[in-house]
């Protein structure tokens, strides 16, 4: 006979899949599921400016661009919608989707350029909104319905320089990786510049509806064998 536990687990399963026919998910709250890459973006992708600004200033940054160390503490602290796990996008290297490498062969090699789709970032841009190696994320011409609407679950797109989590390591102390939103470009910078920062989280998130569903629907089950037993 099967747990409790079990079918709680089981029931959850089949009332978040219902909805899961696209890459990107809206689940509310201001929060987006990628169903290839199991994590969760912002869909505000300049919040440290809105956070700012709802804040008076406590929190956040006035503009939102900021250097790579303020930006990391700020996204590994950020709470947001139950969740205290936020962080700076991942670069995957080596990715020989990239264009270019610099640095000599592998294992050495550095992987940077158009098209870097092992990373985050990149796979957001190139897999998900559409975007084309030199050209900006908010174009949309040739772009399909679903990348248009994929782009339209953000907010707040700069077509700029996003920040990622990882420090480039042959100069760890002042450098690090960053993903370009204008042209879809990746490569690394100096620590000390001011970029944007969009925060990302592993795993999904349920949506409200769907919770409650499941909920009622465990509810009615226990109460069922409530009945039988008695």
């Amino acid at each position: 006979m099967k747990t409790l536990k079990t079918w709680v687990a089981g029931a959850a399963i089949v009332a978040l899949t219902g909805a899961a026919q696209a890459a990107l998910i809206d689940r509310g709250g201001g929060m987006i599921y990628d169903t290839t890459r199991n994590i969760t973006w912002l869909a505000d992708m300049n919040y440290a400016k809105t956070q700012f600004e709802n804040t008076s200033g406590a929190q956040g940054d006035a503009d939102g661009r900021m250097t790579w160390a303020a930006a990391t503490a700020w996204a590994n602290t950020l709470v947001y919608g139950g969740y205290s796990d936020w962080r700076l996008p991942t670069v995957a290297q080596p990715d020989t989707s990239c264009s270019s490498t610099i640095n000599g062969g592998t294992p050495n090699a550095q992987y940077i350029g158009y098209n870097c789709t092992g990373s985050e970032m990149g796979h957001l841009f190139y897999a998900d909104l559409g975007g084309k190696a030199e050209e900006s994320v908010l174009e949309q011409t040739g772009d399909t319905d679903l990348e248009k609407s994929n782009l339209a679950l953000f907010n707040n797109v700069q077509a700029s320089d996003y920040w990622t989590g990882l420090e480039y390591p042959p100069i760890p102390g002042t450098r690090a990786w960053k993903f370009q939103t204008q042209w879809g470009w990746q490569t690394f910078t100096n620590k000390s510049f001011e970029l944007y920062a969009l925060a990302v989280r592993p795993g999904d998130v349920p949506e409200p509806q769907t919770l409650a569903l499941a909920l009622l629907a465990l509810g009615a089950t226990v109460v069922a064998r409530r009945r039988r037993s008695r």
